[in-house]
């Protein structure tokens, strides 16, 4: 048999005494696999091997495994992608690739592949070309296509393929939100065949269907029957509605694109597979797709920030208002062990019924509902303090308050463990000035609302090492959250270039212009909620707080302060600047205007100053950290690739 082994840079292939070829893919000098130039004209060259095999006899099936414990395949090699997107490159890579998973189908003997971990864009693409998917059903396993979210959409035949198997309603869905599935929903949409318990089964089980000769099966007629005729116009016309309700055009023109190859090939998935590499070529270019790459590889970079090797089991939050019951919640659904305090049980119930409305939003099951119940404590009494890896204070913006917090449970805190305030502006000196030892806190300021908004940032005053702030990092990086470390100053950074935005376009409306129209004016250029909406959404109070720690204090005789004054906080107390119904802010109609996206971005631009400004002070280390930072915290539009690179390129 050792004449039939081969191994090369990124694969392995031996066959066995029963006449199994295993192939094995391992992305040298990496954590994860990945489908580079270099990885297929391996696998092109092993391909070839297993076709004269499987001529002479000597190979009855080809059973695909990867050889990392991270998972399957993340997908193709991103970094190769700005080279990629050269005209005169990228049509002959991808018919090359195309040509390459045609083989792999056109295999007269089975081909099965064995899913773990992480199954993804170009992974998926793969493993659709081989003839049977069994996969691990274990919370790691997750598998979809996330190339809309890089500006693209599958180019390696996955189109096609994944319509041949879900049908063309639940593919596309796939497709156009990008969205990761766990194995469980994989298999309901027959893009796996079989599901395993543990991942030493997948060897065993792709025997047994190569020796079976299982094949998968496509959709069923009447799924595929979804994309005939006049249906799959109208079909095409929702999605794009829909599309549209999340994104223009021209803003991500990736998913407009794909409906538009949807409508002309939806109903025969191989000529879907010969038209998408005309469709994907143009978008890889894009200015959106090149930004939103940028802004993949500064994500990506963030989790660099993290203390390696620290572990977090439990956490005590003090404060159960919206800010601190949402951040406990957020902590329960993560796997730990929170307590949740405040004055009293009526102050904490609302927040754990919040906790219990978001764990039945994220979770399938009841038992799965009650089990993050059980790690959500009410705690009035403090108890958990003592026990917790990481306290964060999330109580009003009042610095005695929270002064007092610190100094009276700095002597119950065990080794190690994290202190924190959720502080969105005061300075962290300021709020240290009470304890013995001042440098034990750090700032980890959430966002509002806390399970839609990825950014943490994390405040490192004068006193603080490089140790509690990686701690503190990890810590966000733990409860899936995305870090960017930034310096104890007024505001920090998202709220401090926030504040000029949001404060202009409310003297906008003190002086009689339309709030419905300057949000409209927002969303036109790129940002997720208009600059109205935001405050309402943040909360008036908090605005009006954060405002005055800026040296931007709110007139007394303004409309704003009125609303303040009358307990009208925005969402949290269903009015501000606009009503609320079931978390939904009631608007009037938009009046005309010539140029919506011209207007927004003058609104805009308050912020992209400011954000200039803040990196020459060095409250964040670089430009780059403040795009990542303003994008993730507020939503600015990621295809603009954040205020900094939006002002280089003339686009802000």
């Amino acid at each position: 048999m050792a004449a039939q082994e081969t191994t090369t840079k990124h694969w392995r292939f031996h066959t066995d005494v029963e006449r199994l070829g295993w192939l094995t893919i391992d992305t040298a000098g990496a954590g994860v696999n990945t489908l580079s130039r270099e990885a297929i004209m391996e696998l092109e060259t092993l391909v070839a091997r297993i076709e004269d095999l499987v001529s002479s006899g000597e190979v009855i099936g080809v059973i695909l495994l990867s050889g990392k414990d991270s998972g399957f395949i993340a997908g193709a090699d991103i970094s190769e992608f700005d080279a990629m997107s050269d005209f005169s490159v990228l049509p002959e890579a991808l018919k090359r690739t195309h040509a390459l998973f045609a083989r792999i189908e056109k295999l007269k003997v089975p081909v099965v592949a064995g899913i773990h971990g992480f199954c993804l864009g170009g992974g998926l693409e793969l493993a659709l070309a081989c003839h049977y998917r069994i996969a691990v059903n274990d919370e790691k396993t997750r598998i979809g296509f996330p190339e809309v979210n890089l500006g693209i959409f599958p180019g390696f035949g996955g189109t096609g393929r994944s319509i041949r198997q879900a049908g063309p309603v639940d593919a596309m869905q796939i497709m156009l939100t990008g969205k990761m599935l766990k194995a469980g929903a994989a298999r309901g949409l027959n893009l796996v065949d079989k599901l395993v318990r543990h991942r030493d089964m997948l060897a065993w089980e792709a025997r047994k269907a190569v020796l079976q000769k299982r094949r998968s099966r496509p959709a069923p007629p009447v799924k595929r029957a979804m994309a005939l005729g006049p249906v799959r116009g109208y079909l095409a016309t929702k999605m794009s509605e829909e599309a549209g309700k999340k994104a223009r055009k021209e803003h991500y023109p990736a998913p407009f694109a794909l409906i538009d190859l949807f409508e002309a090939h939806g109903n025969d998935w191989q000529a879907m597979i010969r038209g998408e590499i005309d469709a994907f070529v143009p978008l890889m270019g894009t200015d959106t797709a090149t930004n939103l790459r940028r802004v993949f590889f500064a994500s990506e970079g963030l989790k660099k920030q993290g203390a390696k090797g620290a572990k977090f089991a439990r956490v005590h939050v003090i404060g159960a208002g919206v800010m601190g019951g949402d951040i406990a919640a957020w902590c329960a659904l993560r796997g730990m062990a929170v307590t949740l305090q405040d004055i009293d049980m009526e102050r904490i119930k609302p927040a754990l019924e919040r906790g219990k409305a978001l764990f039945k939003k994220r979770l399938k099951s009841k038992r799965e509902v009650d089990t993050a119940m059980l790690r959500i404590e009410a705690d009035p009494n403090g108890k958990g303090v003592a026990r917790a890896d990481v306290i964060i204070e999330a109580v009003v913006e009042k610095l005695e308050v929270k002064q007092a917090i610190f100094s009276g449970i700095e002597d119950q805190l065990k080794p190690g463990a994290i202190l924190a305030t959720n502080t969105s502006s005061i300075e962290l000196e300021r709020i240290a000035e009470e304890l013995k030892n001042p440098a034990r806190l750090i700032g980890l300021h959430f966002f509002n609302p806390v399970a839609q908004l990825p950014l943490v940032e994390v405040i490192r005053s004068s006193f603080n090492s490089d140790a509690e702030i990686g701690k503190g990092a990890a810590f966000a990086l733990a409860i899936g959250k995305s870090p960017v470390v930034v310096k104890s100053a007024p505001g920090f950074l998202v709220n401090r270039v926030l504040m000029p935005y949001m404060l202009g376009a409310v003297k906008r409306v003190e002086a009689g212009e339309s709030k419905e129209l300057l949000d409209a004016a927002a969303v036109a250029f790129g940002m997720p909620m208009g600059p109205i909406e935001l405050m309402d959404t943040v909360g008036l109070d908090v605005g009006q707080s954060v405002a005055r720690e800026l040296g931007q204090a709110v007139p007394a005789e303004s409309k704003f302060a009125g609303l303040v004054n009358a307990g009208k906080l925005g969402r949290k107390s269903g009015e501000g600047f606009y009503k609320w119904v079931d978390g939904k802010a009631q608007k009037g109609e938009v009046p005309a205007h010539a140029d919506l996206a011209g207007l927004g971005r003058e609104l805009v631009q308050p912020l992209v100053d400011t954000t200039e400004v803040v990196v020459e002070e060095g409250v964040v280390a670089n430009a780059g950290l403040a795009d990542i930072g303003v994008i993730l915290g507020t939503g600015f539009a990621p295809f603009l690739g954040g205020p900094l690179k939006a002002r280089a390129d003339g686009r802000a």
